[in-house]
């Protein structure tokens, strides 16, 4: 009988070894397969639920993309919790190493918004892009705005008019917008200016912590509005003038480089275009050539996907030079800016 017994012990044993495996991988499944909203994230109370969701933190996607910090500041949480979470976050969804095939087929997914000149057009691959930051740099009155105006109009058509079938978030730093010349466009391509200017959502900021406030805050209105292009017309009008000298430049390009991140994460997560309008100065110390630099450093050079560089030329004629691609060669091309918006030159 005691033998009888020692060996049903030692069988209890070996299946509970052998089992134990198999139900913590169970466990683990279901665990994963049971997150599919915020609540559901461990550490993630009532109150604390509140306190995100008031933030904007309401999706998955928008925790698994934030930074700890993030979480600590809003949500009044401790570092340990909110690195909980937002790991929690990311098993969830899966984020972690692919291959390329992969890749190619999230890529296949972007849209290109038309710049209404097919030579421009060309020149950055069929359009400005979605998931990713195009960045036009320039002297006043070299169409930056006017290029943004177009796409404002343009974004709205549907794909296979050149558009994205969606509608426009137009941050306005620099009290450029124009609506009259908005509508001047819309009805030059036969659309309702009326309808136009009502798919446009725009927010004056007055100065750099109100524009990074506005781009954290737009997961909302991205949502509920459909928006298919982002606008930031000029980057870094206000942050020039907020940090002025030597001493602050450290804290004006790590708070720019955020402000970039934020805006690439709004392209990532909802496959929307993101333009933004750059100044631009003269370097004194070239004596020879175009001493004209872009604001940002290289901060703005490493984070904007595509740097256009446009200049005036005679008459209603502007020079567009591709400065920065990942996947097309350096060009320039010519275009115009016209009363019914921007053409090609016959």
């Amino acid at each position: 009988m005691a033998k009888k017994s020692e060996a049903a012990a030692a069988n209890a044993v070996v299946e509970e070894v052998v089992e134990r495996p198999v139900e913590e991988a169970k466990e683990r499944e279901s665990k994963k397969k049971k997150i599919t909203s915020v609540e559901q994230l461990p550490g993630v109370g009532e109150s604390t639920l509140a306190k995100l969701k008031d933030a904007g933190y309401d999706t998955l996607e928008t925790i698994a993309y934030s930074m700890p910090s993030e979480l600590e500041e809003v949500a009044g949480l401790g570092e340990g919790t909110a690195v909980k979470i937002i790991n929690a976050a990311r098993d969830a969804l899966e984020m972690g190493y692919e291959t390329g095939d992969i890749v190619l087929e999230r890529r296949i997914q972007i849209g290109k918004v038309s710049t209404g000149s097919k030579e421009l057009d060309a020149l950055i691959g069929g359009g400005v892009e979605t998931q990713a930051i195009t960045e036009a740099f320039g002297k006043f009155g070299s169409g930056k705005t006017q290029l943004g105006f177009q796409m404002c109009v343009n974004a709205q058509l549907p794909r296979e008019q050149g558009g994205l079938g969606g509608e426009v978030l137009f941050v306005d730093s620099e009290n450029t917008f124009r609506p009259e010349r908005i509508a001047q466009m819309a009805q030059a391509k036969g659309l309702d200016p009326d309808e136009v200017l009502k798919k446009i959502h725009i927010a004056r900021s007055y100065n750099s912590d109100h524009q990074m406030l506005l781009i954290d805050r737009a997961d909302e209105v991205v949502k509920k509005h459909n928006i298919g292009l982002v606008i930031v017309d000029s980057l870094t009008s206000a942050f020039r003038s907020d940090y002025v000298g030597r001493a602050t430049l450290a804290d004006r390009q790590q708070k720019l480089n955020k402000h970039l991140h934020a805006l690439q994460r709004l392209a990532d997560m909802y496959n929307l275009a993101v333009y933004v309008t750059n100044q631009v100065m003269d370097r004194p110390d070239i004596l020879f050539g175009d001493p004209t630099t872009p604001i940002g450093g290289n901060v703005l050079a490493h984070q904007s996907t595509y740097r256009l560089y446009l200049r005036r030329s005679k008459e209603d004629r502007r020079i567009a030079k591709l400065v920065d691609s990942p996947n097309l060669p350096d060009g320039e091309c010519v275009f115009r800016v016209t009363p019914a918006g921007l053409a090609d030159v016959e």
